[in-house]
């Protein structure tokens, strides 16, 4: 079965896919001191506490196990904290040390460096995964739902948060005009780094290049979340959720 990336190659930051992991773990390694201003400012201050509902909207209670991929500096991951009521019950995995250097300053929750297709877990491991943002940053979706779906406990529970395209020419212009351009540069000029910079005129370039959402949904299908489904708020904001089958006949 062939692989599905999330874009296609990007010129502008790496020549070759071989180079990729490398380009993008480096770029985030240097811009983590800055992500959480950015992403605070981006979201005008109300990031979290959407982070907050989604993750509670997704099934998660008190007493579960939860797996937050891709986690950076632990925006979703805190939120996870703040429900499971328990130490160790919520888990972080990055492949940035960078990020999870910053993570470990404002979170004491466990944190693993590692990649979402390739996950240091048993099966069954946990009732809940999430990744906020970080869909565009993976080689692979298939590998990386199968993982997820390896990893949940029968009836648990998969939650993605990505930034998407709106459907109409009206709002895909006015997305282009505040993530392509005012946010770098607000980024740039809020932290005087050039790293900050670079990092969120990635972030824009795979946003405008990443596969649909009907993609990314028959890619959860396939790999063992049926009732996978998608939610949208504000005409950008994705969530997609699926549920494992509690059985091998659910």
């Amino acid at each position: 079965m062939a692989s599905i990336r999330p874009h296609p190659k990007l010129d502008r930051y790496y020549a070759d896919d071989s180079e990729r992991e490398g380009v993008v773990n480096a770029m985030f390694d240097k811009g983590a001191p800055y992500y959480e201003w950015i992403c605070s400012m981006m979201s005008l201050g109300t990031g979290e506490e959407y982070r907050k509902r989604a993750i509670r909207a997704a099934g998660l209670e008190p007493g579960m196990r939860v797996l937050d991929i891709a986690t950076g500096t632990g925006l979703v991951l805190r939120a996870a904290v703040a429900v499971t009521g328990g130490t160790g019950l919520a888990v972080g995995l990055d492949p940035s040390g960078g990020m999870l250097r910053e993570c470990r300053k404002n979170c004491a929750a466990p944190l693993l460096r590692g990649r979402g297709e390739h996950l240091p877990f048993n099966e069954a491991s946990f009732d809940i995964v999430s990744m906020g943002y970080g869909l565009r940053h993976v080689t692979d979706l298939q590998t990386l739902f199968a993982e997820y779906s390896r990893v949940l406990k029968p009836g648990g529970r998969v939650l993605l948060l990505e930034i998407t395209q709106p459907p109409s020419a009206l709002g895909r212009w006015l997305n282009r005009l505040f993530l392509r351009n005012l946010v770098p540069f607000v980024a740039r000029v809020g932290t005087r780094a050039a790293e900050a910079r670079r990092m969120m005129d990635y972030f824009w370039d795979t946003i405008e290049n990443c596969v649909p959402p009907d993609v990314i949904l028959g890619a959860l299908q396939d790999a063992g979340f049926p009732d996978a489904s998608r939610s949208v708020k504000y005409g950008v904001l994705s969530a997609y959720v699926g549920q494992k089958p509690a059985s091998r006949s659910a």
